[in-house]
């Protein structure tokens, strides 16, 4: 296989010998636990972690919970983006509160899963096939136990969440996409060939996209990371080191989803059926995958507001604003746009 199928800086020593277990016999769409009339919700229960999700794909999600006798605000949701985890909103790589610390202390609820297959969650034996879909339908399970909630997701999970707030409006109550994905609606369908992908590995209009082969899952190095998420002014280099160590495999497939690669990601019907939702998108001028018009193409298609952060006077800001140097004064932005959208 060419070494420029797999997008981990090219590296062509790469071994990976996965688990096997028994595959659970049950359907994907049923949930791992679901409300029961009479009984505390999660948000009375108040426990600081648990497992949520569908029975094939389950989920480990962190609970913070908002100061004692603060005023009632809708839930938060922080789902992160492709080969990390939750531990991206809970700390910084140079050991600050991460945001979801930052939303609870201003009066939220906030949970943090993490993807089927990453961090805690369980992973399966077919993992390097694991889909947006799969991922999204496992995180509707968790909305499903909280209630209507804010969607907040960034990169890969951003079209999980304009799906997600389509399938099931009654339970996404307004979307904050940081450097989101757009929905392959928005994307050409490009060609299921490595060769054709690597030559537009530096196109910007279609995103810089990488090829995976889905016969294994991707292992990106710390060269990949510091040439597109680690590159911004703002990112605290002196937590590299602990920032690579939070990196976890990738389904090959959720690349390819990403990209459209033969057509593979994740579209919705009715993007107009967005529109009366809130929905806020947030990009920094130093991320390599999302220039300002591609970020603004996916706003405008939604009527989302778009916050180009130069024009709010912050720059040096790329993909990981949420753990740059930064990261409280965007916490603050946000939550006050939550506050003005009376979400």
């Amino acid at each position: 296989m060419p070494p420029h199928c797999i997008p981990i800086s090219y590296h062509p020593k790469i071994v990976f010998t996965p688990k096997v277990w028994g595959r659970p016999a049950v359907d994907d769409r049923t949930p791992l636990a679901a409300a029961q009339p009479g009984h505390l919700t999660l948000l009375e229960r108040k426990p600081p972690c648990f497992y949520s999700g569908t029975a094939t794909h389950p989920v480990y999600v962190d609970h913070l919970r908002p100061p004692d006798g603060a005023a009632e605000k809708l839930p938060v949701v922080m789902v992160h983006g492709a080969a990390h985890t939750g531990t991206c909103y809970l700390t910084t790589p140079d050991l600050r509160p991460g945001w979801a610390p930052r939303f609870a202390a201003a009066g939220r609820h906030v949970f943090v899963p993490d993807w089927p297959g990453h961090g805690r969650s369980p992973q399966r034996p077919d993992f390097a096939t694991l889909g947006s879909k799969d991922i999204a339908t496992s995180l509707l399970a968790l909305l499903d136990e909280i209630g209507p909630a804010v969607l907040l997701t960034h990169s890969a999970s951003g079209p999980m969440g304009w799906w997600m707030a389509e399938q099931r409006p009654d339970l996404v109550s307004a979307v904050i996409g940081i450097a989101p994905g757009p929905p392959a609606n928005l994307l050409r369908e490009l060609p299921d060939d490595p060769d054709a992908v690597f030559a537009l590995r530096d196109d910007e209009i279609a995103g810089r996209p990488v090829y995976a082969a889905e016969d294994r899952p991707v292992w990106l190095n710390a060269d990949f990371a510091a040439a597109y998420w680690a590159n911004a002014p703002r990112f605290p280099q002196s937590g590299f080191k602990r920032y690579c160590a939070s990196i976890v495999p990738e389904s090959a497939r959720i690349f390819n989803e990403r990209f459209n690669i033969g057509g593979r990601g994740l579209k919705v019907r009715n993007p107009d059926g967005l529109r009366t939702m809130p929905i806020l998108i947030v990009t920094g001028d130093r991320d390599l995958r999302h220039s300002r018009a591609f970020d603004a193409t996916t706003a405008d298609c939604f009527g989302a507001e778009f916050w180009w952060l130069p024009d709010r006077g912050v720059s040096g800001n790329g993909h990981m604003m949420m753990i740059e140097d930064n990261s409280d004064e965007l916490a603050s932005m946000i939550v006050d746009w939550l506050q003005s959208r009376n979400c």
